[in-house]
C-alpha cells in the first residue's frame, strides 16, 4: 500500500520549503505568497494526489473548519441564494457549511443546535431565530461564534444582519397609495419572528403617516410564512373587508397564496384586487401576473453574515457591530392595477 503523500513530499517536488507549501496551502494565509508560487506549489500537490488531513489540522489549529447554517424552511427559494453568498466568503477560506433545516420546530431547532456544536462547528450562522431564542443565546453565552440573519433574538448581544423592513413597507405602501389604493389590508407574518413584528409595525407607521386611523387598519396575522397560511388570511381579510382593494403582503409566499385563494374566488389578481409581497424570492417572474415585491439582496445578506462570522471566529468580536441593516429595492411587476380615486 502506497504511503499518503506529505507536505514534505511537496517541498522536495518544487523545491520551497516546508513552511511555503503549508501557507500556500492554506487558504488563510496564501496571501502572502505571489501567486505563481501557490500555483506551483497547488499543482504539485495535485499530481502528487496530496489529501490535508483535516483531522490532524483540527488538533493543531483547535478549529474544525466547518460552521453550521440554519434554516427554517428547506424548500423556501430565498434561502438557496443566501447559502450560496455565505458559501462564496467561507469556502475560500476553507470552511465547509452543515446546513439544517429546523422547521420552524423550536424542539428542533434546540437539538439542532446541540448536534452542531457536538459536533465542533467553529461558528453558527441562523437563520431561523425566534425573537426569544433561549437556545443559540446560551450558545453565543458559552462562547461559540454566532451570527444572525435576516432576523433577530431581541434582548440579546448576538451580531445580526437585517433587511430594511421599515423602508421596504414604505416603499411598497407608496406604490400602492400613489396607484390610487385607499383600502390596503396587511397580511402579517407572525409575532413572535422579527421579519413578521418588524414588517407590522412599519405597516402601521406608514399608514399612519397617510391619515389612516389604527382603529380603521385591516391587519390579519399568519401563523407561518407559507402559502396555506396566505390563503386563509386573504379570506379572512376579504370576509371582514370586502372594499378591500390591496392586500400587502408580508412575504412573498403568503402573496402567492393570497393571490392563490382570490383567484379561485372571483378576485384575480389584479383585475379585482392588487397584491404585494416582500422578498423577491427566485422566480417570481415567471408566475403570472408577476408579484410586485420588496427585493432583498439574498446573495448579498449571506455573503455579509459570513464575513461578520470570519471576523468573530477569528476573534474580532469587538469590530463585530451588534446591527447591520442591508439595504432594499422595490420590485414593481404587475400585480398592482390603478385604479381611479376622488382623493
Amino acid at each position: 500500500m502506497s504511503r499518503r503523500p506529505t507536505l514534505k513530499d511537496i517541498a522536495r517536488e518544487t523545491g520551497v520549503h516546508v513552511s511555503t507549501v503549508s501557507r500556500a496551502l492554506d487558504p488563510q494565509k496564501r496571501s502572502s505568497l505571489t501567486e505563481e508560487i501557490v500555483v506551483k506549489i497547488r499543482q504539485a500537490a495535485d499530481r502528487l494526489g496530496y489529501r490535508p488531513n483535516r483531522i490532524a489540522f483540527s488538533l493543531r489549529k483547535q478549529k474544525s473548519m466547518t460552521v453550521g447554517v440554519m434554516i427554517p424552511d428547506i424548500t423556501n427559494m430565498i434561502f438557496p441564494p443566501i447559502v450560496r453568498g455565505i458559501e462564496s466568503v467561507m469556502e475560500p477560506l476553507g470552511y465547509a457549511s452543515i446546513i439544517v433545516n429546523t422547521d420552524g420546530d423550536s424542539d428542533r431547532e434546540r437539538r439542532l443546535t446541540e448536534t452542531l456544536q457536538e459536533r465542533g462547528v467553529d461558528g453558527i450562522i441562523h437563520t431561523a431565530v425566534l425573537r426569544s431564542d433561549p437556545n443559540i443565546v446560551e450558545a453565543a453565552r458559552q462562547g461559540l461564534p454566532v451570527v444572525t440573519l435576516n432576523r433577530k433574538v431581541e434582548e440579546a448581544e448576538i451580531p445580526y444582519v437585517i433587511n430594511d423592513e421599515e423602508a421596504g413597507i414604505r416603499m411598497i405602501f407608496d406604490h400602492l397609495h400613489d396607484h390610487g389604493h385607499r383600502q390596503i389590508a396587511h397580511l402579517a407574518g407572525p409575532r413572535d419572528l422579527s421579519t413578521g413584528l418588524l414588517r407590522r409595525e412599519a405597516f402601521c407607521s406608514v399608514a399612519r403617516d397617510y391619515g389612516f386611523s389604527a382603529d380603521a387598519l385591516v391587519i390579519e396575522e399568519a401563523c407561518r410564512f407559507e402559502e396555506e397560511e396566505g390563503r386563509r388570511c386573504a379570506k379572512e381579510i376579504l370576509s371582514r373587508s370586502p372594499e378591500t382593494t390591496a392586500i400587502l403582503c408580508a412575504n412573498d409566499r403568503l402573496a402567492l397564496g393570497a393571490m392563490d385563494y382570490c383567484a379561485r374566488n372571483g378576485h384575480p389578481c389584479p383585475d379585482k384586487i392588487s397584491i404585494t409581497g416582500f422578498n423577491d424570492m427566485p422566480f417570481l417572474d415567471l408566475i403570472p401576473p408577476g408579484l410586485t415585491t420588496v427585493r432583498i439582496e439574498q446573495f448579498d445578506a449571506g455573503a455579509t453574515a459570513a464575513r461578520l462570522l470570519v471576523q468573530m471566529i477569528d476573534g474580532c468580536d469587538g469590530k463585530v457591530p451588534r446591527e447591520t441593516v442591508l439595504p432594499v429595492s422595490l420590485k414593481c411587476r404587475n400585480s398592482v392595477l390603478r385604479i381611479e380615486t376622488d382623493h
